[in-house]
């Protein structure tokens, strides 16, 4: 039986971040979210419960850096990206933090849950 592939909702300025990375780190995250999709897990990833429940980063790493996906694929109707961003640093920033976090509440807020 082949999985339905779920539609992916990027919130706010997530699409436009994304179209920020340069081309191969897109392939990639392009990739990574289709596996999600499917109801696989990404190649590299980890929970991001400090942002909320079932948060998750999806960890890219090519010739021109570090980058990052955080999404929420836990409710049935859609998987969420809530932010895109390029990694300058070992530890991600508090302003990062704050804005997916902030973005998965106002999901959670929107979808009543």
């Amino acid at each position: 039986m082949i999985a339905r592939a779920r539609t992916v909702i990027f919130r706010a300025s997530t699409l436009d971040d994304l179209r920020e990375f340069p081309l191969a780190a897109r392939r990639e995250v392009g990739h990574q979210i289709d596996q999600v999709q499917m109801g696989l897990n990404p190649d590299d990833w980890k929970p991001m419960s400090t942002i909320g429940q079932g948060a998750r980063e999806i960890r890219i790493r090519d010739d021109g850096g570090a980058f990052r996906v955080i999404y929420v694929a836990k409710f049935h109707d859609a998987i969420y990206v809530l932010h895109c961003f390029q990694k300058k640093t070992q530890k991600t920033s508090k302003t990062d933090l704050d804005l997916a976090t902030r973005r998965y509440q106002d999901l959670v807020r929107e979808l009543g849950r």
